[in-house]
């Protein structure tokens, strides 16, 4: 693992594998960049990939207070830092950050976005689920919090929750489980779709076909605000097409990011 140091002095970790152009990775709220194992071997002939820890897990550090604008900051270094464009590829939360990351840096080549969690009219969690999450933790049970943000929040299927828990990121998605309740976007981020006009980055925002509306209208939000985006649907699939259907992911991935000008 290598790090870099962000604004705010905390270390970020990423792994770089690979050869070709830069593929910046950033995983979503309950994982780190193990999550991409299922992926990363594909991507890696392609792609030199970056497979970002973000704050809080794995091997990056963290800061007493957190502040959902150090999380840009943190994905903004890691792109700045690498010379020559960058493509940047966010799942769910990381999605939400790669976006607000992507006002942040000039070296930006593309951008994929897979269902950013963006407020839009339509409900992200049920009522009081950040504050049940908060109580298993309090109780310490790390896996319950896991367990019930996936149910109850991301709307997981229990055949994918089981697939989850066989994969070898599982010890680090509970691990970072003291995480999850810092990463409820609805409360604590405003959308202003005004800020993006000027982001003439291409951008794929990419989704399930089964994906539950609250995604699905935030990707909606996000395309009318961008000037250079499309929607792709992935059919079949819901918010973890990376475990589901891993060549579909990487062959609209690779096609996007290759694809001519």
């Amino acid at each position: 693992m290598e790090t870099i140091r962000s604004k705010d002095g905390t270390h970020i970790a990423y792994e770089r594998s690979g050869t070709g152009p830069a593929l910046v990775l950033v995983h979503g709220t309950t994982a780190d960049h193990t999550r991409w194992q299922t992926v990363l071997p594909m991507l890696e002939q392609t792609f030199t990939v970056y497979a970002v820890d973000r704050r809080g897990r794995g091997q990056s550090g963290d800061a007493a207070n957190y502040a959902l604008e150090r999380e840009y900051e943190d994905i903004a270094a890691v792109v700045g830092s690498i010379p020559g464009p960058v493509n940047l590829l966010g799942h769910s939360y990381g999605a939400l950050i790669s976006l607000e990351a992507a006002l942040r840096v000039t070296n930006l080549n593309r951008l994929i976005l897979y269902e950013p969690p963006i407020p839009a009219g339509v409900p992200i969690y049920p009522p009081g689920a950040r504050a049940r999450i908060q109580a298993l933790l309090d109780a310490g049970d790390k896996e319950g919090v896991l367990l019930a943000f996936y149910r109850d929040v991301v709307g997981i299927p229990e055949p994918q929750i089981a697939m989850l828990r066989k994969e070898p990121a599982w010890a680090a998605r509970v691990a970072a489980a003291h995480t999850i309740p810092r990463e409820f976007a609805d409360e604590d981020y405003i959308f202003e779709p005004s800020r993006f006009k000027s982001l003439n980055v291409p951008t794929m925002l990419l989704e399930g076909e089964n994906s539950p509306e609250h995604l699905k209208a935030g990707a909606a939000a996000v395309h009318a605000a961008l000037p250079n985006s499309r929607i792709v649907v992935m059919p079949g699939q819901q918010h973890i097409a990376m475990s589901t259907a891993p060549e579909l992911f990487v062959r609209l991935v690779t096609g996007f990011l290759t694809e001519p000008d």
